[in-house]
């Protein structure tokens, strides 16, 4: 219960007075851990403590007994809600930490717009948020909201601040493939895998030239994999070159260390489709880690955004 206090450390209990009789971080604990199991609302809390009551008295006092759905209401309604995104992110990112030790951790970062959250009679704008993912446990580790998909830019510092990152892989769109991302990344102790694409034209330039060179052939590595699948087949290529010295000096890039390439030939219904997409990363991994990497941060768009899309149609239904 101590190491959950230090988590919710910087959360504050707006509570006042004969309001305050259950333990605030008690309160927040059985809340997340409610959340955790599926719950949605203060009776699910409220239902989760009575139901778990010998398991939480393991860690927990509970000296005034649990709390009803009308406390847990009550604090929610007040409770200031920034500190407590923080500290559940730190939550989160214990979690994940703690679930992925065996193996490496990674963070994917990507921007949605939520269905069904544009209103024109209010002229409420629809909701964006920028999430990072943990691919290999399935937890949200954060969430920041944005004005629109061009301020995805500026809200992933406040996104990774949240965060420890350290000795993490972090995965993102080309949107996010730029110096200060980089070297926020590095400067935390993690690593990178960011895609590239048009809005760094020169270094996505050279960096497919680099690949496509047939002279520089012997320093590369390849894995393919191939699967089956809907009705599809899908052969995936991963290409990687930690040799990439000329890159490095025309670039400058901060911690750039490999680049890479995922081609993709998918067969379905009798028709071939072929895409390729090029990366830089700060960590000179195997042809199969990178693979695993792309593939991994693809997760947040097949689990993550269709669960926003689905909840969003439950919340705000036609």
């Amino acid at each position: 219960m101590e190491k959950l206090r230090r988590i919710f450390n910087g959360a504050e209990d707006p509570r006042k007075s004969n309001a305050t009789r259950h333990d605030f971080h008690e309160m927040l604990t059985v809340a997340v851990l409610s959340s955790l199991c599926g719950g949605q609302t203060c009776v699910d809390m409220a239902d989760f403590a009575k139901n778990n009551e010998a398991f939480l008295r393991r860690f927990m006092r509970l000296e005034h007994g649990l709390p009803s759905h009308d406390a847990f209401s009550r604090l929610f309604r007040m409770l200031d809600p920034v500190p407590f995104a923080a500290a559940l992110a730190r939550f989160a990112a214990v979690w994940a930490k703690a679930l992925e030790a065996a193996g490496d951790r990674q963070v994917a970062i990507d921007g949605k717009v939520l269905r069904r959250t544009f209103s024109k009679a209010s002229e409420l704008s629809p909701l964006h948020l920028v999430s990072a993912f943990a691919p290999e446990s399935g937890i949200v580790l954060g969430q920041v909201a944005v004005d629109g998909k061009s301020n995805e830019i500026t809200a992933l510092p406040a996104l990774l601040e949240m965060l420890d990152i350290e000795g993490a892989i972090v995965t993102a769109d080309a949107m996010h493939t730029q110096r200060d991302a980089a070297e926020l990344i590095t400067g935390k102790g993690g690593d990178y895998v960011l895609a590239l694409k048009g809005n760094q034209g020169s270094l996505h330039k050279d960096a497919k030239a680099w690949l496509a060179d047939p002279g520089n052939a012997e320093k590369m590595l390849s894995h393919q994999q191939a699967g089956r699948g809907h009705g599809r087949e899908e052969t995936r290529t991963a290409t990687v070159c930690h040799d990439i010295g000329p890159l490095q000096d025309a670039h400058r890039w901060p911690g750039l260390a490999a680049v890479g390439k995922v081609e993709s030939v998918r067969v379905s219904e009798g028709r071939t489709r072929t895409e390729t997409r090029h990366c830089i990363m700060s960590r000179t991994m195997s042809p199969e880690d990178f693979l695993k990497a792309v593939r991994n941060r693809w997760a947040i768009e097949n689990r993550l955004h269709r669960v926003l899309d689905v909840r969003m149609r439950v919340l705000l239904p036609g």
